[in-house]
């Protein structure tokens, strides 16, 4: 299943992922096996069967499938793989990070497919399994793409601080048999710009097989509280300036652009909300613990009182 050279280059692999540029991170092509990643590609889900729907209920340019067992043999045969312990101790081997963990759930990841419009903005991941709590360490990414071009948008970027001026960004182009392993940490800022094909690739969409790993600890300098997924919204472009007349592109632009804004604050609307509900039930609980607890105390009193 596997490329046989990536345990002969593992070493090599092994170098190239702790150059930090701008964080740990290695670049694989012809990762699978071909026979077997053209069966991959073959049995990757209808854009329609993946969790594809927005708050509205209409369908969106994101789709995923997180079980992908039941998508056919090839990916059942993948979930044996990556669970098994010789591919964790190799990604272990290149990576520097023992005794990863395998996630049942696919939590996040599995099959992610995005069509024309799509964009991902700069953010670092949830740092915690939301069940297991073990520390999230890894993504390992293989793109399915024949045929893709950086100008399109769609590319993966890593950046150095997309929040500072002097930001520092690697492109990744997905293309085929291409996997990217990178470190999950709290600078392990990625994203990709949006997809805009030229006209006559209007059919192409961006394929791809997310895997997370994990372990049980971490480096105390790599720590961090709990967190959901952290974005940041992407800048205006360069050519908003005083001056410039807008045209219905920019218009349109903006628009997208505040959208995009309006989306995460409604996100994080929703944690605040939900937060506040469970710390006051907390509160209401604790209250009714002690007050509880009072009485049981007054009663004793009161009974050694008249005893």
């Amino acid at each position: 299943m596997l490329n046989p050279r990536l345990h002969d280059q593992a070493d090599e692999f092994a170098t190239r992922f702790g150059k930090r540029e701008p964080f740990r991170h290695v670049v694989i092509d012809d990762f699978f096996a071909p026979a077997y990643c053209a069966q991959l590609l073959a049995q990757f889900p209808a854009f329609e069967r993946g969790n594809a729907r927005s708050e509205d209920g209409s369908l969106g340019n994101k789709s995923t499938v997180e079980k992908i067992r039941g998508l056919g043999p090839a990916f059942g045969a993948l979930d044996d793989l990556v669970k098994s312990g010789e591919f964790l101790a190799l990604i272990g081997r290149v990576t520097g990070i023992p005794d990863l963990l395998y996630d049942p759930w696919y939590f996040g990841g599995g099959t992610h497919e995005n069509r024309n419009g799509q964009d991902l903005d700069a953010h670092v991941d949830f740092n915690r399994h939301p069940v297991e709590k073990w520390h999230r360490r890894l993504n390992l990414i293989v793109y399915l793409n024949h045929e893709w071009s950086d100008a399109w948008g769609g590319s993966l970027e890593l950046h150095s601080d997309p929040r500072a001026p002097d930001d520092r960004i690697t492109t990744i182009t997905p293309l085929y048999n291409r996997a990217v392993i990178f470190e999950t940490t709290e600078w392990s800022w990625h994203a990709f710009p949006r997809i805009d094909l030229p006209a006559d690739k209007q059919g192409l969409t961006r394929k791809s097989i997310a895997l997370y790993f994990y372990t049980t600890e971490r480096p105390a300098d790599e720590l961090a509280g709990t967190h959901s997924t952290i974005y940041v919204d992407r800048p205006l472009p360069q050519r908003f300036q005083a001056g410039l007349t807008l045209s219905s592109a920019d218009v349109e632009e903006l628009r997208l652009l505040l959208a995009r804004r309006d989306q995460h604050n409604q996100r994080l609307y929703r944690d605040v909300t939900s937060l506040t509900e469970r710390l006051d039930q907390a509160q209401t609980a604790l209250q009714r613990g002690l007050l509880a607890r009072l009485g049981y105390l007054a009663r004793r009193i009161l009974a050694r009182l008249k005893a």
